[in-house]
């Protein structure tokens, strides 16, 4: 039996590879998972593009002598089928949700077993976040709906992130943007992607902010349509913005002539954080820029932070209630804001590669693939 791997170069991203390798031996204590359908989305193209500095590509490293360093395997967040196991605490049949390679299958290393999931517990991996190396059981997570499975692997990642994002900046009082009865404005950038939306929907529930959304013209329609915007601009009407408007930049595109006009812009821009690279063709650093650092946001931290203050089950209850408010609003009925494609075999995963590498598209569409 094979393993079907998508592999990407790591520079440039357009350039891919479908591999085909003899399946690994289970070792004691180790489980082979079927991966049966995963969610791409301008998430994952953030994780190639970081995924040195981030570390993002250690999780599911090329086989030594297969183009290890040049080529890499993107994380990609989805569900999987236990099919064969040399651990008694894991069965075969087992539904998980987690953080897969692109591939067929792979092979697992259950650690710190629980009724809830595990963690993988191979060597290489002991060095990264424990958030991505944890595999939940479908049977018992209390966010798992089985009518739902695209719009959890699509979102849920990205609405992790979003709601600690929002928790981060009211933690911080919004860097001070509110005070003296101002209404803090939160610019958002590349108001369209899932996780952008997704941070819209908590910060609007905070009448203290003003969320702004920063688009292409082509997106704008979308970006209103969600209800989640204050205001939506195109990139090109910022100066329609007062330049002492006290706000914080929130970057999921990572353009670097961007971030360079809106810190030149803004004398009281008051904190920037950078999430995302959606604008993989125009990633830039934060260096001899204007006003405040640029400082890269890791959600883990904010979570580790949480954790310690509300404990486990007081942050899984609250993340909970916000994710079922979420899905609420995404699934409206009159008006969704996501529409699933399905896309299985190895050319059409590449075709939906080159389509969300490139940003284009429809921004009410998700990506749901299988290589299989």
């Amino acid at each position: 039996m094979n393993t079907t791997q998508f592999q990407v170069r790591k520079n440039p991203l357009s350039a891919t590879r479908t591999v085909q390798r003899p399946q690994e031996p289970l070792s004691d204590g180790q489980v082979r998972v079927r991966i049966e359908q995963f969610a791409y989305t301008a998430n994952n193209i953030t994780y190639a593009a970081f995924g040195d500095a981030m570390n993002y590509w250690k999780f599911f490293p090329v086989p030594q002598g297969d183009g290890e360093g040049e080529w890499g395997l993107i994380p990609v967040w989805g569900f999987g089928v236990v099919t064969q196991t040399q651990c008694p605490a894991v069965a075969v049949g087992e539904r998980l949700y987690g953080y897969w390679p692109m591939a067929t299958d792979v092979v697992l290393q259950p650690a710190r077993v629980s009724p809830e999931g595990f963690f993988d517990g191979a060597p290489h991996r002991a060095e990264l976040h424990p958030v991505y190396n944890q595999y939940l059981r479908c049977a018992t997570d209390p966010l798992y709906d089985a009518a739902q499975e695209p719009q959890q692997a699509l979102l849920r990642p990205l609405f992790l992130t979003a709601w600690l994002i929002d928790d981060f900046l009211a933690d911080n009082d919004f860097f001070g943007t509110c005070a003296h009865g101002h209404r803090g404005a939160m610019l958002l950038s590349s108001a369209s992607s899932k996780t952008a939306y997704a941070t819209a929907a908590q910060l609007a529930q905070r009448p203290e902010v003003e969320v702004i959304g920063l688009t292409s013209a082509a997106n704008v329609a979308f970006c209103e349509s969600l209800g989640v915007y204050s205001r939506v601009l195109t990139y090109e009407q910022l100066d329609t913005l007062a330049a002492d408007t006290p706000c914080v930049y929130v970057d999921f595109a990572g353009n670097g002539e961007l971030r360079k006009v809106i810190h030149s812009r803004f004398t009281a821009l008051a904190y920037s954080c950078s999430i995302g690279g959606t604008h993989v063709d125009r990633l830039a650093g934060g260096r001899d820029l204007a006003g405040p650092r640029p400082v890269l946001f890791f959600a883990p931290a904010q979570a580790k932070k949480r954790h310690g203050d509300w404990g486990a089950a007081g942050f899984n209850e609250r993340m909970a209630r916000a994710w079922h408010a979420f899905v609420r609003q995404v699934d409206t009925p009159t008006a969704p804001w996501l529409v699933v494609q399905q896309h299985s075999g190895p050319e059409a995963v590449q075709a939906a590669h080159a389509l969300v590498l490139g940003g284009r598209g429809d921004p009410r569409l998700g990506h749901m693939l299988s290589l299989a």
